[in-house]
């Protein structure tokens, strides 16, 4: 299962997917993302304390469209949870 976050960014009200136990790229504090414009990215993680809880009615058309480009073993998470930390360092190795 790959663990998901969905966030609100406070301004604009936009969505996105935090994948924290997936490296965003060579740093520590970034995990993976995805938006729908933009699509994939790194992310800071700290990201998820600054932005609000996604609603199921407002992160279900990105969850669908994640789902059509293959995620299809994703588990949601409503707060980050202190072991993401360490396995997505341990991706990085």
């Amino acid at each position: 299962m790959t663990p998901v976050i969905f966030r609100k960014f406070k301004d604009a009200g936009d969505v996105i997917a935090l994948f924290p136990t997936l490296p965003g790229d060579h740093y520590n504090d970034t995990c993976g993302s995805y938006m729908h414009v933009g699509q994939h990215g790194a992310a800071c993680v700290g990201l998820i304390y600054e932005t609000d809880p996604a609603h199921e009615s407002e992160y279900m058309p990105l969850l669908k469209e994640l789902e059509r480009i293959g995620y299809s073993d994703l588990r949601i998470y409503q707060r980050y949870q202190p072991h993401f930390t360490a396995l997505r360092l341990a991706e990085l190795r």
